[in-house]
């Protein structure tokens, strides 16, 4: 799973996001791009089956993990850690929502874009609309990529994410 996770993370972390697409370079927004990148790989691991799912929950336990041991690094206060990682987590469900609702079939683009608007865009007082679109079709791209990875690799944590 730490395959997985670095992965996800890498990708997240890819400067263009930031540079060339106004991600905000910021807690908030790597936040929100290590969230949107996990949630395409959930998404895709969910559709595995029960194999899937016991992934899922080694590599969920495994992002929050980090992020625990990220608030600490960053001098978080260990009583607060806790109710901080919580927060976190119910912020990671809600994205997932509101992806998932932005992808089902049928959903204008503008649902996608409104939900990457609120969350990764969400501290942007007035982000780009090209940027909103080019994210979004990002996410549908990777979304696809993924769909098409054998299941076998990512079983055994090796996922691939689309160039920028």
């Amino acid at each position: 799973m730490r395959a997985l996770h670095a992965a996800i993370v890498a990708q997240a972390r890819q400067p263009a996001f930031y540079a060339g697409h106004g991600v905000p370079d910021s807690l908030d927004g790597r936040f929100d791009m290590v969230v949107l990148h996990a949630y395409l790989a959930f998404r895709r691991l969910r559709a595995l089956g029960d194999s899937g799912e016991a992934v899922s929950q080694q590599l969920f336990d495994l992002i929050f993990d980090d992020m625990d041991a990220n608030l600490r690094e960053i001098g978080v206060g260990d009583l607060s850690v806790g109710k901080k990682v919580k927060k976190m987590a119910q912020a990671f469900f809600g994205r997932a929502s509101a992806y998932d609702a932005g992808l089902e079939a049928g959903a204008g683009p503008e649902v996608l874009e409104q939900a990457l608007r609120r969350n990764v865009y969400g501290t942007v007082a007035d982000p780009a609309q090209a940027d909103l679109a080019w994210l979004a079709g990002y996410t549908r791209s990777a979304l696809a990529d993924l769909d098409g990875q054998p299941a076998e690799a990512l079983l055994n944590g090796r996922i691939g994410f689309p160039r920028i």
